[in-house]
């Protein structure tokens, strides 16, 4: 994709000239973009479909740490998980829009690199990168990404549509890039007390992979039309499960009841939060950055549902009054508190 195996210092290309080294490549995916990067303004047509629209801010030394993520996963990551708000909606995305500022210490080849991860996830998802802007940053890089699609106005999901005694499920397994984050901080304290001593990281691909280089659930969503099931309400888990459990229920003015035992947790991420002393069903809770979708389905797609190996039932929806709760394995109920991310907390 991009050949260069030297520093290229950015200033010798300009702004311009910089669009255009790295855009020169990028081939259109999808048939709804008219007219891509190159013009004043990307021109797109759904032919009569909602459009959906979502962005998200990644700040270095906020959102990610470059002593430990690579450039390529860090482009690859910060599409994909636009792509996950559209896929909450049960939509389907088809195009995003890239800014970014960057300081004088990247060379050409460093913004290659993350780009490169950024073509290798719109190839994965099919979509095309349509425009964006760059700019000189004096805070480290910064990128901010736009994604879009569409979706037909019955197929829609929103957070508001839960009703008592839908069941509540979600995808995948939880808690697994909290616990690859704290692995990779540990790992980099060890490093910068003896640089000479290598990462250890051998056997915990899975975990370290959902925090560096996670995928956006669109198969999740063809596997419900497959299923011809319609969420009544649907959220990505971006911030913590109980996050947005209660970002649900908050929002379709319902109660639910989460049963501890029922949340999906891989047994890598439970034995490594066991090593660092952490509770693996707090990781999943609070931890947050999985991208898996939670969503509640009518209890009458039970029997459609319950065999899926990569749907879990993890509680039900009650009315507003009954509250929210989280039932122990041990039988013991708790009121459901979110402790995830919190973007203004010192």
């Amino acid at each position: 994709m991009f050949e260069n195996n030297e520093r290229t210092d950015l200033d010798k290309l300009g702004e311009f000239g910089l669009i255009d080294h790295l855009t020169k490549n990028i081939q259109l995916h999808d048939k709804t973009t008219v007219k891509g990067v190159g013009d004043d303004a990307a021109v797109l047509d759904f032919s009569g479909r909602r459009t959906l629209v979502s962005t998200d801010l990644l700040l270095e030394g906020i959102h990610f740490d470059l002593a430990y993520t690579p450039l390529k996963h860090l482009g690859y990551k910060s599409i994909q998980v636009n792509l996950s708000d559209i896929y909450a909606m049960n939509g389907e995305a088809s195009q995003v829009t890239v800014s970014i500022g960057i300081s004088s210490k990247f060379p050409l080849e460093a913004v290659e690199e993350l780009y490169s991860g950024m073509l290798l996830a719109c190839d994965r998802y099919k979509i095309d990168l349509i425009g964006g802007d760059t700019s000189a940053s004096k805070q480290g890089l910064i990128i901010s990404v736009t994604s879009i699609g569409h979706a037909k106005e019955e197929d829609i999901c929103y957070r508001n549509g839960a009703q008592e005694n839908d069941l509540l499920c979600v995808s995948g397994d939880l808690g697994a890039a909290y616990v690859g984050l704290q692995l990779l901080e540990r790992e980099k304290l060890v490093f910068l007390e003896n640089p000479n001593i290598q990462p250890d990281l051998e056997g915990k691909d899975y975990i370290v992979e959902r925090q560096l280089k996670p995928d956006a659930r669109v198969d999740v969503i063809n596997l419900l039309k497959e299923m011809k099931i319609k969420p009544t309400s649907m959220i990505d888990v971006s911030d913590g499960l109980a996050s947005e459990v209660l970002h649900l229920c908050k929002n379709s003015d319902k109660g639910c009841v989460v049963y501890e035992e029922k949340i999906p947790i891989d047994p890598m991420t439970y034995d490594t939060a066991r090593e660092f002393n952490l509770d693996p069903t707090v990781c999943a809770l609070s931890g947050g950055e999985d991208y898996e979708l939670l969503f509640t389905v009518k209890q009458s797609d039970y029997d459609k549902i319950k065999n899926s190996p990569d749907i879990t039932i993890i509680g039900h929806i009650t009315e507003s009054s009954a509250g929210t709760h989280l039932v122990s394995k041990s039988g013991n109920v708790h009121q459901l508190k979110a402790q995830g991310w919190n973007a203004f907390k010192n």
